[in-house]
């Protein structure tokens, strides 16, 4: 256990509530500011996505023993839905036997993490709004409007987990040298629901994550343990088929209609929701250093924001605690070097899986209804469970592994060289799951051996 320290951290989220946690547990005296009211106590707004926890996110709530009461808000899925225009439902299964992800709400969960870190001891600062901070050294400015007076909270350490538009990064991006991008999509979300069928029963497979695929846009639907899915529409702002275009009730509906015709039966609050319900944005961000003066850190979206399409937002974040953690055993007291070695372990691990995201987005919307995509999977699939020790799925690195993402990243694109070449192969829809395939696959993996 560490020295105690004073530290303040801004964001009451999931990656701030956690890294409470962990903190409390290593001794150290915490405060949380968020500039919102308690969720707890507020309804939610209509502007989530659904989590899916894996891998990286049950290791990190397994260490400081948490897993069971988050399981318990979760529903595992083992596969993907795939809803084709004018076809019936096929699956897509994740990974091996037994593996899964979770579908979770982020406002449960939220609201459960911060009961966790109270329980813990750490205390919650809420309709609180940080409008400054001293990097050298370690004071929080809060107060009403950033034009009065302010209050000074003195710390040992502040962390900014305070998201993807962070207050704590936006000083620090006023330093010399600190680099910094933001880059989003001309695609934007909106948050609908499918209610419970009666007896609070799924109206569609509650263990599957639901996509429509359809080219520049797709529907996904996640289940809650009430019965009910929360779904989400991802489509561009702009152009054909966008937000933009639907404007009007009348339009919602026809589009509907036309696109996602096996579902909107089960929508009777679409138009409400679809107009009430903001269209947010997606957003990839990058800076770097993610620390200042050995006093204050990034962590979570505010040091790297990426898009949700690996659902590995989450995941990302808990692992950046755990990662800090393991310093923290490693090297004690010495500040200096475990945010030193927090950021360069971190980061190019956060730059690789923006890269993964942002391709999974092309991979979701249109090639899951692709004949070519389904039978390269299948023969990824058949291979690996031939030859587990020569081949792990992309997908499985990523999402049932805790190998690093910059890992991940690498062998993905060796695989895909590699498929790239056996899916030009004469016949390959016939003879897919024969030797032949198998053997050229293994004397490509041989041919990078010897090199």
């Amino acid at each position: 256990m560490q020295t105690p320290k004073k530290v303040g951290i801004t964001g009451s989220g999931l990656v701030g509530s956690l890294l409470a946690i962990y903190l409390k547990k290593q001794g150290h005296d915490v405060d949380i500011y968020d500039r919102r009211p308690d969720i707890r106590e507020t309804e939610f707004s209509g502007r989530s996505i659904n989590l899916a926890v894996s891998t990286r996110g049950w290791k990190a709530l397994e260490y400081v023993g948490i897993r069971k009461e988050i399981e318990a808000l979760a529903i595992p899925m083992d596969k993907r839905a795939i809803h084709v225009e004018g076809k019936p439902v096929y699956y897509q299964y994740y990974g091996k036997e037994g593996e899964a992800i979770y579908s979770i709400s982020r406002g449960v969960l939220n609201k459960k993490m911060i009961d966790l870190a109270e329980g813990e001891g750490a205390r919650f600062i809420f309709n609180s709004k940080v409008w400054d901070v001293s990097l050298t050294e370690a004071i929080l400015y809060t107060g009403k409007s950033e034009r009065e007076t302010l209050e000074p909270h003195q710390y040992d350490l502040i962390f900014g987990a305070d998201g993807a538009f962070s207050r704590i990064r936006h000083k620090m991006q006023r330093s010399s040298m600190f680099n910094y991008s933001q880059k989003f999509l001309k695609t934007g979300y909106k948050e609908l629901s499918i209610p419970a069928g009666p007896g609070n029963v799924h109206r569609m497979d509650k263990n599957s994550l639901h996509i429509w695929p359809r080219g520049s846009f797709m529907l996904i639907a996640l289940p809650n343990l009430d019965g009910s899915f929360t779904c989400t529409l991802f489509m561009p702002y702009h152009g054909v088929n966008s937000f933009e275009e639907l404007d009007t009730e009348a339009k919602v509906t026809v589009f509907f209609q036309k696109y996602f015709d096996d579902v909107i039966q089960e929508m009777p609050d679409l138009l409400t929701e679809f107009f009430k319900n903001p269209t947010s944005s997606l957003v990839t961000i990058k800076c770097e250093p993610w620390t200042s003066h050995d006093k204050v850190a990034l962590i979570g979206d505010a040091a790297h924001a990426i898009v949700p399409f690996y659902g590995q937002g989450m995941n990302v974040g808990f692992e950046d605690i755990t990662v800090l953690n393991s310093l923290i055993e490693q090297y004690g007291d010495d500040w200096g070097t475990i945010f030193e070695y927090y950021q360069t372990q971190r980061k190019p691990n956060t730059d690789a899986v923006a890269e993964l995201s942002y391709r999974n987005f092309i991979e979701m919307s249109s090639k899951t209804a692709d004949e070519k995509f389904i039978l390269r999977k299948n023969i990824e699939k058949r291979f690996s469970e031939k030859h587990p020790d020569k081949w792990m799925p992309l997908y499985s690195r990523v999402t049932f592994s805790t190998d690093p993402y910059v890992k991940a990243l690498e062998q993905g694109d060796f695989q895909k060289a590699i498929m790239d070449e056996i899916m030009e192969m004469d016949h390959i829809e016939k003879i897919w799951n024969q030797e032949e395939v198998e053997q050229k696959i293994l004397q490509m993996l041989a041919q990078k051996v010897s090199v």
